[in-house]
């Protein structure tokens, strides 16, 4: 008997019930900039467990009818409302695999986690079986005490820091720290299951690509300016960043915007001249990095 017909009788004489039952599932980490803040997109369980608390979007990969990338790509289109198309511009990348045997209390389930940003993402529509959904700002998430993570504008005089100024003492959420959100949900509990850790994970891996890769304009249009630019990585950082060093920064990394030859319709800041317009560049990695305020003054 050769080795094709061993293995058809094999696969014929299987029985995958002779294993215990695990499943998997995708959740998604969806980022988005809305009324200048860093939001990231959540649905309120429909049903249990943990009926009525917040998690993020996500689902049951559908056995034998789809990958772990399209499943996690149905499971966004579900709650906003994008369709093929607008999904295409989407940055959707896997992040990390969540597998504690006790993390969901109906059986073993393994979640796959993605980490998903655009610009200009629609409002949160509740699909499937969710019985809401929004865009909740990153710092009504953090537990109370800690930092915020939303923008502000550069300090334009006093004592500096670092390369980009700004010495607020801010430093990013570790990625442990969201134990429990500032506004729990109904019952008194965070993000359902282990989604706190999920959210957490996605904003360092966020903040961390932001440094040494171009995808900080895959928050932004086509075209933008270095403050639109500027206000992103305000945003993800949670610290306010020098304008004229980050301009500076910016135009010195080869391939990582490069200019259309066009300006803003807005007048500048302070009357001055409007903003020239710039897209993304070929760049898939930043080199020299642009490093956080904190770690850039670590490191000097």
């Amino acid at each position: 008997m050769d080795a094709r017909q061993q293995e058809k009788e094999f696969l014929a004489a299987y029985d995958p019930r002779a294993f215990d039952p695990i499943a998997v599932t995708v959740d998604v980490v969806a980022l988005t900039l809305r009324e200048g803040g860093l939001h990231v997109l959540a649905v309120r369980r429909g049903g249990q467990p943990f009926a009525g608390e917040w998690a993020l979007p996500g689902g049951f990969v559908r056995a034998g009818r789809e990958s772990l990338d399209e499943a996690a790509a149905r499971e966004l289109a579900e709650e906003t409302g994008l369709d093929a198309a607008a999904l295409g511009r989407v940055h959707l990348e896997q992040l990390a695999s969540y597998g504690r045997p006790d993390r969901d209390p109906r059986m073993h389930v393994v979640s796959v986690a993605y980490l998903a940003f655009a610009p200009h993402l629609p409002d949160a529509t509740a699909g499937g079986d969710a019985a809401g959904a929004d865009w909740l700002p990153v710092q009504a998430i953090l537990p109370a005490g800690q930092p915020e993570t939303g923008p502000s504008r550069p300090i334009e005089q006093g004592r500096r820091t670092g390369t980009y100024g700004g010495g607020t003492g801010r430093r990013p959420v570790p990625s442990d720290v969201l134990a429990e959100p500032a506004a729990p949900a109904p019952g008194g509990h965070g993000f359902a299951f282990d989604h706190d850790r999920i959210v957490a994970d996605g904003l360092e891996r966020a903040r961390a690509k932001i440094e040494y890769t171009p995808l900080a304009t895959a928050f932004l249009g086509e075209t933008f300016t270095i403050s639109d630019l500027r206000a992103v990585y305000e945003a993800v950082w949670g610290a306010p960043l020098h304008a004229g060093n980050f301009h500076r920064k910016v135009l010195s990394v080869p391939g990582f915007v490069e200019s259309t030859g066009e300006t803003g319709s807005r007048p500048g800041s302070r009357g001055g001249p409007r903003a020239r317009l710039y897209r993304a560049g070929d760049a898939r990695l930043l080199h020299p990095a642009l490093l956080r305020p904190d770690r850039e003054a670590a490191v000097r």
